[in-house]
């Protein structure tokens, strides 16, 4: 069976028969992979899914104010501090969960909370905005 593949808009013509190597040919230099069992057919391609909704922007920070960023990818589990509390340098300001595991952010400065952007229950990406602190 012959198939065209397009590499970095480069299109390759790659011939596969049952229990042979396959040969492609990729700038000028010929490659040979492991041998092919059988051709297997391309999967069917699913309906595009609809993007989740994006969380709400937080407001920029004022002069002063540094933002807390979300060191990992994952959910929040809780959310130890509110707006106007007073932190001190090293206390959990909240709990990320991420591949099973409890993950503490801690507060890098004494400071006190301008605002918590995420709240219990959220999914964050890693460098997504916390919190803020003046």
């Amino acid at each position: 069976m012959k198939y065209k593949i397009t590499l970095n808009q480069k299109v390759y013509e790659v011939e596969v028969e049952q229990g042979e190597a396959i040969l492609v040919s990729v700038a000028d230099a010929p490659v040979a992979a492991a041998p092919v069992a059988a051709p297997v057919p391309a999967a069917p391609v699913a309906a595009p899914v609809a993007a989740a909704p994006a969380a709400p922007a937080a407001a920029a920070p004022a002069a002063g104010e540094e933002v807390i960023a979300s060191p990992l990818p994952g959910n929040i589990l809780a959310v130890k501090v509110a707006a106007g509390d007073t932190v001190t340098k090293g206390q959990v300001l909240l709990i990320i969960e991420a591949m099973k595991m409890e993950n503490e952010v801690l507060a890098p400065r004494d400071g006190v909370v301008a605002q918590v952007v995420t709240s219990k229950g959220s999914v964050v990406e890693t460098g997504a905005p916390l919190l803020t602190l003046k």
